[in-house]
């Protein structure tokens, strides 16, 4: 009832890509695939990093995070938006709105903190290899993966909490295939300013920090690898891991900050709605791949483990 009193609207509706028939069967095949390419994917490298000792080290370790999150980050978005490509426009309750939004934002802020991290530790790996296993020790993974969740978490609070205590009547048809902040936003009642400012400032700092300190050490291993390697054989292997970390973060990274930062009000919602089918669905799809194609241990890891699965 208190939600009710709050709202007038206790329901949305999500509008989702497209009304056209033909695509919507189009779309919910590629988007199907891409999901399972994403739930296998990722769960083959959990898996491997679990199962194999040899993976036991704090790279794999925040990998295995990192597949982890994409799991549940796809799983936030993605299913919703394929039954609304088989069924039509999907209502979405107000809670359950909220939810969502929360979630999206858990995972994608957690996910740009983790990354930063993983930035640090090839750092370390790279420019300081003997006091490596010191400096990344088994706390410190723990505590930078603690820290990362947490981060996310808070900020995700912040925003939900935030759009629970607008006021929403009349229009409830939301532009978008998720409950995202800036389209809830434009359908309120109530002033958002706060609400706007809140997603600038906490955005920017959460999607520019961690970019920062990933550029930054991706400028220091550089440097290194050229002042300090000589052999072209030993400057392959840094440069194979850091290619994987770097695609990964430019795939996730600039859809996010040509979303997100500025929160412009010129915006066009449906650029937005691309942008987000790409760090949504596309690159937990991809990450996988990347990581997989990228690092022989990897490769040897994962045949061992379909070995004994077969």
């Amino acid at each position: 009832l208190a939600m009710l009193n709050q709202t007038e609207v206790s329901e949305f509706i999500l509008l989702g890509l497209t009304d056209i028939q033909g695509l919507q069967h189009f779309f919910f095949i590629s988007f199907l695939l891409l999901y399972l390419t994403s739930l296998l994917g990722n769960g083959a490298i959990v898996t491997m990093v679990i199962s194999e000792p040899r993976l036991h080290t704090p790279m794999y370790f925040f990998l295995g995070n990192l597949s982890c999150l994409d799991i549940f980050y796809s799983t936030v978005t993605v299913p919703r938006m394929l039954t609304g490509f088989l069924f039509g426009h999907q209502p979405i309750s107000f809670g359950g709105c909220l939810a969502q939004l929360h979630f999206f934002h858990f995972l994608g802020s957690t996910e740009a903190v983790l990354l930063a991290t993983m930035a640090y530790d090839r750092y370390v790996a790279v420019c300081n290899p003997l006091r490596y296993a010191l400096v990344m020790s088994p706390r410190t993974c723990l505590l930078l993966a603690v820290a990362s969740w947490s981060t996310g978490f808070v900020r995700a609070m912040m925003h939900s909490v935030m759009t629970s205590q607008l006021r929403f009547c009349g229009h409830n048809h939301i532009h978008h295939f998720f409950c995202d902040i800036k389209p809830l936003l434009n359908l309120a009642c109530s002033s958002t300013s706060l609400n706007m400012t809140l997603l600038s400032v906490v955005t920017t700092s959460i999607v520019l920090g961690p970019f920062t300190l990933i550029v930054l050490s991706y400028l220091y291993i550089i440097s290194f690898i050229f002042q300090k390697v000589r052999s072209q054989e030993e400057r392959r292997t840094p440069f194979c891991t850091c290619a994987a970390h770097l695609t990964t973060m430019a795939l996730f990274y600039i859809p996010v900050l040509f979303n997100y930062t500025p929160p412009s009000s010129g915006s066009s919602p449906k650029r937005d709605v691309q942008v987000s089918l790409m760090y949504s669905a596309a690159t937990p799809a991809l990450n996988p791949l990347i990581y997989t194609l990228r690092n022989q241990e990897v490769r040897s890891a994962l045949k061992k483990t379909l070995g004994r699965k077969l």
